[in-house]
């Protein structure tokens, strides 16, 4: 099974957003270092609502450091949707969903296919 990386310090800033923005979505970019995810961005004018979050791609930098996304599900499944498979697919990489209550515990990562990978997390 792969793996993802991901930084303590990220993952509990991650868990804090979809705290803040319950009971609606958000979403963000990971960008990565040394194969580490180590930074969210969210892109300009977004739209976060409770079944959805919407934001202007072509607003998003140039980066080639953004290897995944995050969003949260103000329900108990972190399982995609098929609106998040589609998403998946545009984007590529590594996809993190933080499902409701918002833990460590409510974590998953998948692949653009939708196959659930382990989290790793690093200090």
């Amino acid at each position: 099974m792969e793996v993802v990386r991901i930084r303590r310090e990220l993952l509990e800033y991650l868990l804090e957003l979809a705290r803040e923005f319950y009971p609606n979505e958000f979403a963000g970019f990971l960008r990565e270092k040394d194969g580490v995810f180590e930074e969210v961005l969210i892109a300009p004018n977004p739209h976060f609502g409770t079944s959805s979050a919407f934001f202007d791609t072509w607003m998003l930098p140039y980066d080639e450091s953004i290897k995944g996304t995050v969003h949260s599900h103000p329900g108990p499944s972190a399982r995609p949707s098929q609106a998040d498979l589609h998403f998946f697919s545009k984007f590529g990489g590594v996809h993190l969903i933080i499902a409701y209550p918002f833990t460590e515990d409510a974590v998953r990562a998948y692949l653009s296919s939708g196959e659930r990978i382990r989290m790793e997390i690093v200090d």
